[in-house]
């Protein structure tokens, strides 16, 4: 069975899981307790050496890191990939989008407010990553007020990846408010058969 390193909170992690679901594709989930540095640890970086989750292990033990390539390494000939060839293109281009113009500001933001236990330590960090974040925000309300998905008119991987870290961008203390486009899309995600919640804890859990 496929193994996926997780750590709960993480919208990245909970990509994977959300995907998986969705697919159908049975897998067994390994709590990794990154705020307790076991992501670090010597048998987990020989796994992935940038000392990251989510880390899945294939059935043959070959491993794959990385939230984007894991996505597009199970969705690859399932309907969440197009097969047109710009639309796949784009599924790319807002998944780089996430990881270069959103997840740094928003995602982050959420961490240190929501996950690390210390946000006044990191006050003038959250501070600095606010404009980012809205600039965000406000692309993908554009994009959504003349589409109601990323990439080939439909659900894909790539609204998988965007809705990850933006449905709790309130955790991060942005709001969501201003952005009737974009409310109305993670309605639509929230609908889409098989969808779990960043709290379920699906997946066989072994700790």
């Amino acid at each position: 069975m496929i193994r996926l390193h997780d750590f709960l909170p993480s919208g990245n992690c909970y990509k994977i899981r959300l995907l998986l679901t969705q697919l159908d594709i049975p897998f067994e989930r390994i709590d990794v307790d990154i705020l307790a540095g076991q992501s670090r640890e010597t048998s987990f970086l020989e796994k992935n050496p940038n000392g990251r989750v989510p880390l899945v292990e294939l059935d043959d033990g070959r491993c794959l890191w990385e939230s984007a390539a894991i996505l597009w390494y199970f969705a690859d000939g399932a309907d969440l990939v197009p097969g047109d060839r710009f639309a796949r293109a784009q599924v790319m281009q807002w998944m780089c989008f996430e990881q270069y113009s959103h997840e740094p500001y928003i995602a982050t933001s959420r961490f240190w407010l929501s996950e690390s236990g210390e946000p006044e330590k990191y006050k003038r960090k959250i501070a600095s990553r606010r404009a980012g974040g809205i600039a965000a925000l406000e692309i993908m309300e554009q994009h959504l007020s003349n589409s109601d998905w990323f990439a080939g008119n439909r659900y894909s991987i790539a609204d998988i990846a965007l809705y990850a870290y933006t449905h709790v961008a309130s955790e991060g203390n942005f709001d969501l408010s201003p952005y009737p486009a974009l409310n109305a899309w993670l309605d639509r995600v929230r609908s889409q058969p098989s969808h779990i919640t960043i709290e379920d804890d699906c997946g066989k859990p072994r700790r």
